[in-house]
C-alpha cells in the first residue's frame, strides 16, 4: 500500500472566541463567561468522532469550560463547536492545535491564560490521532512509522509539557490520552493479522509515556482510555 506523508496545514494565528479586547496590564483579563468554580477542559481532535462526542457530552455539565482544539479552523467546524448546547455557566471555545506543531500547544496555553483569564486547567484529553497506513512490519515504510509517532506519541507529550504549569494549578489535575487495543502486546496473538504496525507501535509508546507521566508528576492523575 502506497504511503502519502502527512502534511500539516499552514500555521495561523489562534483567534479567541470571546470578542473582548483585553488590556494586558490587568489581571485577570476581562471575560464575562469566566465564573468561579468552573471545571476547565482541553480536548484535542474535538471536531469529530470521540473528541466531538466528549465535547458535546461534557459541555452539558454546569460550570464547565471546554477549549475544543482542532487541527484546522473552518467556518463549519467553528460553527458546530460554538453552537453546541451547554450547561449553566458553561461554554465551548475552539482553539487551534495541530499535534505535529508543538508551538500550537504553547500558543493555546497563552490564549487560555492571557485572553480567557484562566490560571489553571483541570483536565487535558489528548484525543488527536492518525491511522492512514495499513501494512505488516515488513512492508511498513519508515516514514509512515515516523508520521504516526509524530501525531500519536510525540503530539500528546508536547501537549502535556505545554499544559503542565496550568495543570499544576488545579486542585485535581488529570491528563488523559486515547489508546487502543492495537497497542496491547499481550493481546497481539489474538489479532496477529491486524496490519496496524505504525498505529499500534505509536499507541504502545503512548501508553508508556502516559504511565511515566503518572508516576513522575505527583498529584497529576494520568491514564489512557481504550474506547474500542
Amino acid at each position: 500500500m502506497a504511503f502519502t506523508p502527512y502534511s500539516a496545514p499552514p500555521t495561523s494565528d489562534i483567534s479567541p472566541v470571546i470578542g473582548e479586547v483585553n488590556d494586558e496590564t490587568t489581571w485577570p483579563p476581562y471575560n464575562p463567561r469566566r465564573k468561579p468554580g468552573q471545571t476547565v477542559y482541553v480536548i484535542t481532535g474535538a471536531n469529530r468522532g470521540l473528541g466531538l462526542a466528549l465535547t458535546t457530552t461534557l459541555a452539558l455539565r454546569p460550570n464547565t469550560v471546554i477549549f475544543a482544539c482542532i487541527r484546522t479552523f473552518t467556518p463549519e467546524t467553528t460553527e458546530i463547536l460554538t453552537s453546541l448546547p451547554v450547561g449553566q455557566d458553561s461554554y465551548v471555545a475552539p482553539l487551534q492545535i495541530d499535534a505535529t506543531v508543538p508551538l500550537h500547544a504553547k500558543q493555546a496555553v497563552e490564549v487560555i491564560s492571557r485572553t480567557h483569564g484562566y490560571d489553571h486547567v483541570d483536565v487535558v484529553i489528548a484525543n488527536s490521532g492518525i491511522s492512514d497506513y495499513y501494512g505488516t512490519a515488513a512492508e511498513t515504510p519508515l516514514e509512515a512509522l515516523r508520521t504516526h509517532f509524530e501525531v500519536i506519541t510525540i503530539g500528546p507529550l508536547a501537549l502535556f509539557q505545554a499544559f503542565l504549569p496550568l495543570l499544576l494549578q488545579s486542585a485535581h489535575p488529570r491528563f488523559v490520552a486515547m489508546s487502543s487495543g492495537a497497542a496491547s502486546l499481550g493481546d497481539m496473538e489474538h489479532m496477529p493479522l491486524m496490519p496496524v504496525t505504525a498505529y499500534g507501535a505509536g499507541k504502545a509508546a503512548l501508553n508508556y509515556i502516559v504511565r511515566k507521566i503518572h508516576f513522575e508528576n505527583q498529584g497529576v492523575c494520568s491514564w489512557v482510555l481504550s474506547p474500542g
